[in-house]
């Protein structure tokens, strides 16, 4: 089933595996495809779903729902059309934000989050700022080639930073509205309502989001915790994959592992 209807569009999504259930959701603007190397290696031993966001891959690109909330709702939308069993919610940058949404939203429909550099709010007002002026940007190809490469470590490759600025230029321009709504996000205070476990993963090198920002969110929700990703900057999945699927592998084991009764 590579396509699932949710909220009125088809959202391209790769079902791979079988076992328990993790859903990986991508960044603004690039796709399903920023997950090739998790695809690869734990699809060995779960069952993988990654979608590509409205607007975004080889999905439908609507004009109106390019927002966190229509976002949250799609990804809601995909886990009962999937039928997925209180998946694990992996996701990179915003898809972080609309992993949290979504278990904030359905309690008990999620058995956990992964979140991988996840925005949670803007500590300094210069990024929200960078956010807005990036929705606003008329010249949007040269907005993005001037941004994408700070996402990444030095030592990343260039063709790796090509890749993700061609994913981005081919996606819909409406998912820039996400830019305009994060600036402004932060769930600190809704963060300790969270009734599920959450990891927060975050690339040590990150010129985007601070380390602070997944260390301040793991000490608040109820059951967070979290780690750091040595070598690699705002797209740790990409660059240290193996290090991020070991911590994956750890974190989904955990919630399987039976709880003692005291």
């Amino acid at each position: 089933m590579p396509y699932v209807d949710a909220n009125g569009i088809r959202l391209y999504v790769e079902d791979r595996g079988q076992g328990s259930a993790l859903v990986l959701l991508h960044g603004t603007g690039t796709s399903g495809r920023v997950w090739d190397a998790q695809l690869a290696d734990l699809s060995r031993d779960h069952r993988i779903v990654a979608v590509d966001s409205r607007g975004c891959g080889r999905s439908d690109r609507p004009v109106v729902g390019n927002t966190i909330a229509g976002n949250t709702a799609d990804v809601l939308a995909v886990i009962d059309a999937l039928d997925l069993d209180r998946p694990v919610v992996v996701g990179s940058s915003v898809g972080a934000v609309f992993a949290i949404e979504a278990a904030l939203a359905a309690p008990g429909r999620i058995g956990g989050i992964i979140s991988i550099d996840g925005p949670g709010y803007w500590p300094a007002v210069a990024l929200g700022d960078k956010l807005v002026e990036v929705a606003a940007a008329t010249d949007r190809a040269a907005q993005f080639a001037e941004w994408v490469p700070t996402w990444y470590s030095p030592a990343a490759s260039p063709e790796l930073v090509a890749s993700t600025l061609r994913q981005i230029l081919e996606s819909s321009e409406h998912v820039d509205e996400l830019f305009a709504d994060g600036a402004s996000y932060d769930p600190r205070e809704r963060i300790r309502e969270l009734d599920v476990p959450v990891l927060f993963l975050h690339g040590a090198l990150d010129a985007s989001i601070p380390c602070e920002v997944s260390r301040v969110l793991a000490g608040l929700a109820p059951q967070g915790t979290f780690r750091l990703i040595e070598g690699a900057g705002h797209m740790p999945h990409q660059e240290r994959p193996e290090a991020v699927n070991e911590a994956v592998r750890e974190a989904v084991s955990r919630l399987a592992a039976p709880q003692l009764v005291v």
